[in-house]
């Protein structure tokens, strides 16, 4: 359930566990900046269903992948107001070796965020491996 809340700002509740998301319109489209704005959780949604889909397989595999980040950068096109490109760096602290990387980043580019975004959206991937 999402609730306009006014100010620019809406509050997402999960209404399975309570959770609450709170979003702000951005600096550069005449919020406050002062939440994550909605293409911001596009982006996020993005690079979480992309390790939690590394995850299925790094589970499968017995690949250590616990601590794994992923640091988003989101650039916007503004006629029409769009996400032109997401670029997504993600760290691994363990040590994966090179079959296994493999199999993580083809299950990173297989996630259904990615394969439900237009394809004219620039995904830019690097993985950076200890």
């Amino acid at each position: 359930k999402v609730v306009y809340s006014g100010n620019l700002r809406t509050e997402a509740t999960h209404l399975a566990s309570n959770q609450k998301i709170i979003t702000d319109a951005p600096i550069d489209n005449h919020g406050k900046g002062e939440a994550f704005s909605p293409t911001d959780l596009v982006a996020t949604s993005l690079a979480s269903c992309m390790l939690t889909i590394m995850g299925i397989i790094a589970d499968r595999n017995q690949i250590d992948i616990d601590g794994a980040t992923a640091e988003v950068k989101k650039n916007m096109d503004q006629n029409p107001r769009r996400i032109s490109e997401i670029r997504i760096e993600f760290n691994f602290f363990n040590s994966i070796n090179l079959e296994d990387r493999k199999k993580l980043e083809k299950a990173a580019k297989s996630c259904p965020v990615s394969n439900s975004l237009n394809k004219n959206l620039s995904e830019i991937l690097n993985f950076i491996y200890n």
